[in-house]
């Protein structure tokens, strides 16, 4: 097979939770650009629907979009159920809906925030993944991507319970890929720091000179540099590929 084809997702649908914006609204672009139908998911029904009108106009792919809030159970049921009414089946799926809201002391977290953080970055992936996952065991197989991050493996302390979440994340992974193996391949993408429209007000260049210049290239990814880590996770090209947690993070030391 030829490279190209290795990574050619002609013919396949891909749900992409938390897939408006950020590394999410790439991944969209990269799939729908790479042949696959896509279905975009997030709370913001008017975000979906315009990222779905750029992926039709640019690459002429079918698209659907849904509001949805990752962290309540019978949401996800839904979309998984308008998904596969609307293409009769998802081929990969990608849980890049994620959240950690600011905090200034560990005690000052309430019980509240502590339950959102935690149903929307391991609860929501949780039952996405088992739901989804169960239609492509029963079917043709697929490719689940689950998105976590670094602070999963160097947690501090502004970041306990989203770190915790994350840390989940990556065991949930190992479990669903034996759960869900052999039809279907579940594996992880652990990125560093990104430049997104939710961080894009940081003072970059206070970043780069007290974090980012212990990172072997001296910076933050942009966003379009996850895409080659999701086309190889959700294409042929990682066919013997499961189970693995893979690290996009610029070298963080």
């Amino acid at each position: 097979m030829r490279p190209a084809e290795l990574f050619d997702l002609t013919g396949r649908v891909a749900l992409v939770a938390g897939g408006s914006r950020g590394m999410g609204r790439e991944m969209v672009l990269a799939f729908a650009r790479a042949g696959a139908d896509v279905v975009i998911a997030s709370r913001k029904l008017e975000s979906c629907e315009a990222l779905a009108r750029e992926v039709e106009a640019e690459t002429g792919r079918r698209t659907l979009a849904q509001a949805c809030h990752v962290g309540r159970w019978q949401d996800l049921d839904r979309l998984a159920d308008a998904a596969y009414a609307a293409f009769g089946k998802v081929d990969v799926l990608v849980n890049n809906a994620g959240m950690s809201p600011l905090y200034d002391h560990v005690v000052d977290v309430t019980e509240e925030l502590y339950d959102k953080v935690l149903a929307v970055n391991l609860k929501g992936p949780f039952r996405l993944t088992a739901v989804v996952g169960t239609r492509m065991a029963a079917g043709a197989g697929g490719s689940i991507i689950n998105v976590s991050s670094v602070g999963a493996i160097r947690p501090y302390g502004d970041i306990v319970p989203y770190s915790a979440a994350k840390a989940g994340l990556h065991a949930m992974t190992v479990a669903f890929a034996h759960a869900f193996g052999p039809k279907v391949r579940v594996n992880c993408i652990m990125p560093g720091t990104f430049v997104t429209d939710i961080n894009r007000g940081w003072n970059w260049a206070e970043f780069d000179a007290k974090h980012a210049v212990r990172f072997a290239l001296r910076r933050a990814g942009q966003a379009s540099e996850i895409v080659g880590a999701a086309l190889y996770l959700a294409s042929d090209a990682s066919s013997y590929t499961t189970g693995s947690i893979l690290k996009v993070d610029g070298g963080v030391p």
